[in-house]
């Protein structure tokens, strides 16, 4: 089964830049598709932005939530076997544990996570 490992959160000041990384331990290959979500206190868990598998004949698709649009970036390397989230212009709403997983009925277990602080 593969697991999922979270890495890359920290404290920032608003305005700042965080890239994270997800490192999967067994193929994320075949998974059409990756997505980063995460959870506020007192919020439930929100999905924030889905990548697609690439192909030699067709590019990866990405989709983000409002809220992030425009200041978040998506990314999957299959050589790596690995997911990332680059997050920029950072406001403390962002505030949150970020996780990576699975979008679909496919599920995967949850991995810890990692803390993202933002600083007014």
């Amino acid at each position: 089964q593969v697991q999922l490992v979270e890495s890359g959160g920290g404290s920032v000041q608003a305005g700042g830049s965080l890239t994270l990384s997800c490192a999967a331990f067994g193929s994320i290959f075949s998974i059409n598709a990756m997505g980063w979500y995460r959870q506020a206190p007192g919020k439930q868990r929100e999905l924030v932005a889905t990548v697609t598998r690439a192909t030699v004949t067709r590019g990866a698709t990405t989709n983000y939530a409002d809220s992030v649009k425009g200041r978040f970036t998506i990314s999957r390397d299959n050589a790596k076997n690995s997911v990332y989230l680059q997050m920029n212009s950072l406001k403390p709403e962002d505030t949150a544990v970020y996780y990576c997983n699975a979008v679909g009925p496919a599920p995967i277990p949850w991995g810890q996570g990692t803390q993202v602080t933002v600083s007014s």
